[in-house]
């Protein structure tokens, strides 16, 4: 762990702060007319997903964590576990499906993600920013239906729902952002 000053943090540190673990979102030097400069950091907390918008004067002090990323693959699901492989060492480690999340849809067999470990213990995971998957049902185009709102629902393999332009019909195969779960582009 190091000590870091206030105006030394950036987003995607993580600090300890009021005795919980934060990642810090975005950050904001403000230097007013009078007094001393400061940052304001949106934090969010990475064990219950709380935010909190915090003042860090230059002189203070706070701890930077040093998070451990270990990449895993993705074995299998078992009731609401998740069951993923060490790549390095080969042992495997149970996740919760609440843990991941809504995104937990897009975990596909031997998919790499990287878990991020504070003191052996698992407080977040990254999957891939961007997956490819087959469209299994998307509505009709209306016809005379302006531009602006011709994005049309669709059904993924895995059974999220997402918007597409009136082009893509079921059975294409397109790329999705795992992180906003939003329709990219069609898969070439």
């Amino acid at each position: 762990m190091a000590k870091i000053n206030g105006n030394e943090i950036r987003p995607g540190y993580v600090i300890e702060h009021d005795g919980g673990l934060w990642v810090a979102v975005k950050t904001n030097t403000v230097k007013p007319g009078k007094g001393g400069a400061y940052t304001q950091a949106e934090l969010k907390n990475l064990i219950n997903g709380t935010k909190l918008n915090e003042r860090f004067r230059s002189a203070e002090t706070v701890e930077r964590i040093h998070l451990d990323l270990k990449d895993f693959s993705f074995l299998y699901e078992q009731g609401d576990q998740l069951v993923f492989m060490d790549t390095e060492s080969y042992e495997q480690l149970e996740l919760d499906k609440e843990f991941v999340g809504e995104r937990s849809a897009f975990l596909q067999d031997g998919m790499k993600v990287t878990v991020q470990l504070y003191e052996e213990k698992p407080i977040g995971i990254n999957l891939p920013d961007q997956v490819t998957l087959a469209i299994t049902e998307a509505d009709p185009v209306v016809r005379g239906q302006t531009a602006a709102s011709s994005y049309k629902p669709a059904v993924l393999e895995n059974g999220l729902r997402v918007l597409v332009p009136p082009f893509i019909e079921a059975g294409e195969r397109i790329i999705v952002d795992t992180n906003e779960i939003t329709y990219l582009r069609r898969a070439g």
